[in-house]
């Protein structure tokens, strides 16, 4: 049986390992069948076949036929599916509790003792870093507003104003409610009225023509600047250069502060 590879990917998001997806598919186009069968049909070693099989056995897409030789049974896909998201829900839920228990924690105030200590040996040269895909650059910037005591500088598109509004709008808010200044600077039209509108707040939003620059300054000292244009750039493939520098964002937070826009 020649299954395509796009649609085996596909599989792969029950929780199935390649050899695991190539052997349910192979079992679900047989319904009963013996693992020596499946090994053939599927493409997968006889010697890795069994415990594959067990592997699903044990997460609910098949069951073991009684009698000889030992043969299995196909759970249909719905009911699989159903017993997918269950299982993933009290996965979750399990982390949660672990996460919770972990929060205040001596372990938790080794690990930033370590970190902390760690920090205070590196060079301040050091402390950069290249962020890869707009999701791990939202989940840094959300990082850096939170931990921000006194000021947040936000110059972004109006199209990338629109995004953040949803990913970052929770973080501004605590952080204006901690006594954060937080100042938004974006070249604006009618289209992102709504967002600016709720913005203003807990934020000090102010509309720049002509500038697409987008770059992030925390308390004068550390910033993350993107570096390709994101109307030119596929999401997975933006990129944003976060370094430490007291100096620099100082003298840029100065610069924006004191020059008309």
């Amino acid at each position: 049986m020649i299954v395509q590879d796009a649609f085996l990917k596909k599989i792969k998001d029950f929780g199935l390992n390649s050899y695991e997806a190539k052997i349910w598919t192979a079992l679900l186009s047989r319904g009963v069948s013996t693992a020596g069968e499946l090994s053939d049909i599927a493409g997968v070693p006889r010697s890795r076949s069994y415990d594959v099989l067990e592997s699903l056995e044990k997460k609910g897409f098949i069951i073991m036929k009684l009698g000889k030789p030992i043969k299995y049974i196909a759970i249909p896909p719905e009911e699989v599916m159903e017993r997918v998201k269950k299982r993933i829900s009290m996965e979750a839920q399990e982390r949660s509790k672990i996460l919770e228990q972990l929060q205040g924690s001596d372990i938790l105030k080794e690990l930033n003792t370590l970190h902390t200590q760690g920090i205070d040996m590196i060079n301040p040269s050091d402390l950069t870093g290249v962020i890869k895909g707009r999701t791990q650059i939202y989940n840094h910037l959300s990082s850096m507003i939170k931990n921000a005591k006194k000021s947040v500088v936000l110059m972004t598109t109006e199209e990338g104003l629109i995004r953040k509004h949803k990913h970052l709008s929770k973080v501004f808010k605590k952080a204006n409610e901690k006594g954060v200044n937080v100042k938004i600077l974006s070249s604006l039209t009618n289209k992102s009225k709504e967002v600016v509108k709720d913005l203003k707040k807990y934020s000090d939003v102010q509309n720049i023509k002509g500038y697409n620059g987008r770059f992030c300054i925390v308390d004068n000292k550390e910033i993350a600047f993107m570096i390709l244009d994101d109307t030119k750039v596929h999401p997975s493939y933006d990129v944003a250069i976060w370094v430490n520098t007291p100096l620099f964002a100082s003298t840029l937070g100065k610069v924006i502060n004191q020059c008309p826009l």
